[in-house]
């Protein structure tokens, strides 16, 4: 079996980046998909990955709270309201 980068991120989550926790990610998605590491190794992995798909989950649906929507109102006036609907 080869061996594959597959060292954790070094931060801890509270720390990361939406975009990094994406990026390390990506790499775990890779790796599972590769078909080339031990079942141990498989098991950790995935569990990571886990761990950063709800961190990221968590990160958007803050986000999708802080949206606002700008609209101009039929007076011609501007009126900003919270979004209420999926992005």
């Amino acid at each position: 079996m080869t061996k594959l980068p597959i060292e954790p991120t070094s931060e801890p989550e509270e720390t990361l980046t939406f975009e990094q926790a994406m990026a390390r990610l990506e790499e775990i998605v890779r790796l599972l998909e590769s078909g080339e590491l031990s079942l141990e190794e498989t098991v950790r992995l995935y569990g990571e990955g886990q761990r950063l798909r709800q961190f990221c989950e968590q990160k958007l649906n803050e986000a999708e709270k802080r949206i606002k929507m700008v609209t101009l109102a039929e007076n011609g006036r501007i009126e900003v309201k919270d979004f209420e609907g999926e992005l």
